[in-house]
């Protein structure tokens, strides 16, 4: 599996077209971000599958249509789904059960990879309905606890990458926050790729850590809808373009940790 050199596409998540009319629902709608995204500079895409209503889905059908499509339209492109518990409405069995059906999708329709937030409960059953399936995994990981459990609890396969994501904080703290992650990961030797991003105005801080650090990093409509500035932006490409210039610009500047 090709490793994300600079950006992954975040394309959706649980955001709606209320929210920015951009946001890809559709498998359709998924194809065309996506493959704008790839043109801009993503080496990823990241989504979140949806059912016929516009909600999140695990389901192997919708699972299947969304990436189909976008594997169609970005040929080569590793192509990746969210596994989180809200999707599954809280239910642990549930969740498994829908992602071991996954093992039933053709190649062209299965995800190369999933993500799995190490904070949620029912971890070491999903990894193994996930290897089953051979999808593997991106260990999410929230906290210095989750950087913790990343590695008391490692796939079979190992971990693709470890997604450092810091959330509902202002930027001075997130850098702060993905500071300690990054330093206790160091400490206990998780040796996998790493990735750093976090969301709304705190994003931009964090794509900017990534570039100096020479780190992974992603963007898209699902971590925010505005620029750096808080400038609206048209969709997906032009949050790739942004985040690009950023890291590039950042990339051998020196880190100063907080």
């Amino acid at each position: 599996m090709t490793q994300v050199g600079r950006i992954k596409a975040c394309l959706n998540g649980a955001r709606s077209r209320h929210e920015h009319p951009a946001v890809p629902v559709t498998p359709a709608q998924l194809a065309a971000e996506a493959a704008a995204a790839v043109a801009a500079g993503a080496e990823a895409i990241h989504l979140h599958p949806r059912g016929g209503d516009g909600g999140e889905s695990l389901l192997a059908s919708e699972v299947g249509a969304a990436v189909g499509a976008v594997r169609r339209a970005c040929l080569g492109i590793p192509v990746g789904v969210s596994t989180g518990l809200w999707i599954a409405g809280g239910d642990v069995i549930a969740r498994r059960a829908a992602v071991a059906e996954w093992r039933g999708l053709t190649p062209g329709e299965r995800p190369d990879f999933a993500s799995v937030n190490l904070s949620e409960p029912g971890t070491a059953g999903l990894l193994a309905v996930l290897d089953a399936a051979g999808v593997t995994a991106e260990a999410g990981v929230w906290s210095v606890a989750d950087a913790r459990a990343a590695a008391a609890l490692r796939p079979a396969a190992g971990w693709l990458r470890i997604l450092v994501e810091v959330a509902g904080t202002p930027s001075a703290i997130a850098l702060e926050v993905a500071s300690q992650i990054l330093h206790e990961l160091d400490a206990l030797d998780v040796a996998a790729p790493r990735l750093l991003h976090s969301e709304n105005e705190a994003c931009w801080a964090l794509v900017h850590r990534a570039g100096q650090l020479g780190l992974a990093t992603r963007i898209g409509l699902e971590d925010t809808i505005t620029g750096p500035a808080g400038e609206p932006v048209s969709g997906n490409a032009e949050l790739t373009q942004m985040a690009l210039a950023i890291w590039t610009a950042a990339a051998g500047s020196p880190a100063r940790w907080v």
